[in-house]
């Protein structure tokens, strides 16, 4: 019997440190995607200003950009239907968020966009837009953005 209990506890101790090296968390900001019903493929946007923890509180990643709207303008082009409705999708959600906003941007006027969870609808007017995205969570804030060019259905 004695070499019974030996083993359980053996078991034991071995299935609870299976739980401690089991989990890996990213400590990298996530990559956001933009995905509609109008589009097949998701849109990803480039990484803004950022300044992100990862473990022990230390700064893993931090990115200055000094003219988002320049940056925005350089990347592909996303094209969206006035008024439908868009998803953020998140590469990873090994974060607490605290706080998300978009806003998009056109000749200098910023209209920012009602987001419910993770969903916003696009301006109803057509025409291009730098678009921002600002993600605040538990390990830090990034920032993404993009060019859209919003057409009538």
């Amino acid at each position: 019997m004695n070499k019974f209990w030996k083993m359980v506890v053996g078991l034991i101790f071995v299935f609870s440190l299976t739980g401690c090296f089991g989990e890996s968390y990213n400590f990298n900001p996530p990559s956001v995607k933009l995905s509609s019903n109008s589009t097949i493929k998701t849109e990803e946007l480039a990484e803004g200003n950022i300044v992100w923890r990862g473990e022990g509180n230390k700064v893993k990643k931090e990115l200055k950009i000094k003219d988002i709207s320049s940056l925005a303008k350089q990347q592909p082009q996303m094209n969206f239907i006035a008024g439908e409705k868009v998803d953020l999708l998140f590469e990873h959600t090994d974060f607490a968020p605290k706080g998300l906003s978009v806003s998009v941007w056109q000749n200098d006027k910023k209209s920012d966009l009602k987001v419910s969870d993770i969903s916003f609808n696009l301006p109803k007017s057509k025409g291009e837009y730098v678009m921002e995205v600002n993600l605040h969570t538990d390990r830090g804030d990034a920032q993404y953005v993009g060019r859209i060019n919003i057409v009538e259905h």
